[in-house]
């Protein structure tokens, strides 16, 4: 079984664009997504996703936390193409920038569409408790809030969030 374990924060302004050592645009659904999960009727996400040229099918269990099983696996790119447009409940787009430091790997994800203004850093990491570099511009972590899960913003997207989800610290669990 395969294992992601990734914190993810919001950040404290754009000093990170100086830094990507290049830059992807993405394009992702869901299959199986937010309200199968809520209503109880799926223990994953079903996620397909575009960068570039390729295309994979990704499996992701429903838990919050830092820890999850994932699972992924390359697809057609004609596959991937039909399927977001003919059998997701909608299309999140963003653009993937990579920045190193210290030898880790942050992936900086900035939203567009109903989910403009969202910009977020994630960080795998080989163990819970491994060790990262905090950069100055990397801001408060998110990682226990469900809202901020990919499969959360298609069906309810950052645009649409109130000032308060926007605040907010603490949140009741589902993914």
């Amino acid at each position: 079984m395969g294992i992601e374990i990734e914190r993810k924060f919001l950040l404290n302004d754009d000093r990170w664009r100086e830094l990507p050592s290049r830059s992807e645009r993405i394009a992702q659904g869901y299959l199986v997504g937010a309200q199968a999960l809520r209503d109880g009727a799926a223990r994953a996400s079903v996620r397909v996703r575009r960068a570039g040229e390729r295309a994979w099918l990704n499996i992701k269990s429903a838990q919050l936390g830092i820890e999850r099983a994932e699972f992924e696996y390359p697809m057609p790119l004609a596959d991937a193409e039909q399927m977001l447009a003919e059998l997701c409940d909608g299309v999140l787009e963003k653009i993937r920038h990579h920045v190193m430091v210290d030898g880790t790997l942050f992936e900086i994800d900035e939203f567009f569409g109903d989910n403009a203004g969202l910009v977020v850093a994630e960080v795998e990491l080989t163990a819970p408790d491994a060790p990262f570099p905090r950069p100055s511009w990397l801001g408060r972590e998110v990682s226990h809030l469900a809202r901020y899960y990919n499969v959360n913003l298609i069906a309810h997207p950052y645009g649409q969030w109130t000032r308060d989800e926007r605040l907010a610290v603490e949140e009741p669990t589902s993914c």
